[in-house]
């Protein structure tokens, strides 16, 4: 029997899962007219049953990962400007945080803006934001917010690495705060029951960090790195994975196949809603293959860096026993690796007081292991 902390646990991360009311069940589509920009193809079939687009999604995917180099190459941008606009909220939920439009009144931030390597129907997609926090050293990141994150979170840590001397870019993910088209409230397009659309969100957040990592060796910075948290630490662990200019990876919340994290989360009870009439987790397992952190250990292992994995022993969207699978497959590689566990669960680590010991976790690992590099 779960003891009475880890049932008071279990309740609390239920009620913060609960408090956005706004979510919306949409049902499974193939989303085959996604990939007619992507690399590892080889021309497009006429595909008229349901049956024939999932063979065709399944054998696509295959192909991503066996050449997943190629799947994640891109073109440079070559239109990178910084820009200082008002700080906005871009909140997800139905009726937003009136004290956090008050936090942001008469502010202005400084932002890098780019033309993101993948072209979507959106224009708000298409143009790549990364708030930047510059601090005087020669090491810097990019950083990756959670799923539905409005764009003033992770503000504050940003802010305590910079005293720690490393700069950092803090990335919108796509469809994200002002990346989110209009007709949506929350950045549904990120993950959902659209197969094609969600494989092309995570192939374009890989290649917008890549273009992030661009811009910052353009400026001077010597060493590189990476923190993700939830959904961002998926795409930065397959970031990593394809760069090596990432020396230095903290990823905040970790699991192993992006299928089993939808199909057993608490924050995406919707998307499974939507699924599980026309498809079981298996089949959604090898559709969503090419942007599975489980697919690319060994090409992760290729470059030297040091990690940093943080779970939560209570979590209920990435379930404890996929992160441990993680970390048991970084320890039989290896690898550099630290672990941190908190006693909390996915929505709770956002909280009082474990979201200051996450911090300390991560801005600590950080600190450190940009010094280390500094002095080798």
């Amino acid at each position: 029997m779960p003891s009475r902390y880890a049932r008071w646990m279990y309740n609390w991360e239920t009620r913060l899962s609960s408090v956005d009311n706004n979510r919306v069940v949409r049902p499974l589509e193939w989303g085959i007219e996604w990939t007619r920009s992507w690399p590892c193809r080889n021309g497009i079939l006429k595909l008229d049953t349901p049956g024939e687009c999932e063979r065709y999604l399944r054998e696509y995917n295959c192909r991503a990962v066996s050449s997943s180099d190629e799947f994640f190459a891109y073109r440079p941008p070559e239109d990178f400007h910084l820009e200082k606009r008002p700080l906005q909220v871009f909140s997800t939920r139905a009726v937003p945080d009136p004290r956090l439009e008050r936090k942001v009144k008469g502010r202005c931030g400084e932002f890098l803006r780019f033309t993101s390597p993948v072209a979507t129907p959106y224009a708000e997609n298409n143009w790549a934001n990364a708030r930047w926090f510059p601090a005087n050293g020669r090491s810097a990141l990019v950083l990756l917010p959670h799923w539905n994150s409005d764009a003033l979170a992770y503000s504050s840590f940003c802010r305590i690495l910079n005293r720690l001397g490393i700069s950092v870019l803090r990335l919108s993910m796509p469809y994200h705060d002002i990346r989110r088209p209009a007709e949506i409230e929350r950045a549904d397009y990120a993950v959902s029951a659209n197969v094609g659309r969600t494989l092309d969100a995570a192939r374009q957040a890989v290649l917008d960090i890549r273009s992030c990592l661009d811009w910052l060796e353009q400026q001077g910075y010597r060493h590189l790195g990476i923190v993700g948290t939830s959904l961002g630490s998926c795409y930065a662990f397959l970031a990593a994975a394809h760069d090596p200019r990432i020396e230095v990876a903290a990823f905040n919340h970790a699991s192993t196949y992006f299928a089993d994290v939808v199909w057993h989360g608490q924050s995406t009870r919707h998307i499974r809603r939507g699924l599980e009439p026309f498809i079981d987790l298996q089949r959604l397992r090898s559709l969503w293959t090419a942007i599975s952190p489980m697919s690319y250990f060994e090409t992760f292992a290729r470059f030297p860096r040091k990690n940093l994995i943080v779970y939560a022993k209570y979590d209920l969207t990435f379930l404890p026993e996929f992160s441990r699978e993680v970390i048991e497959e970084f320890e039989r590689r290896g690898l550099e690796t630290q672990v941190a566990v908190l006693p909390c669960g996915h929505y709770s680590t956002g909280e009082a007081p474990y979201k200051y010991i996450d911090g300390w976790y991560l801005a600590s690992f950080l600190a450190k292991g940009f010094k280390a590099l500094a002095t080798e």
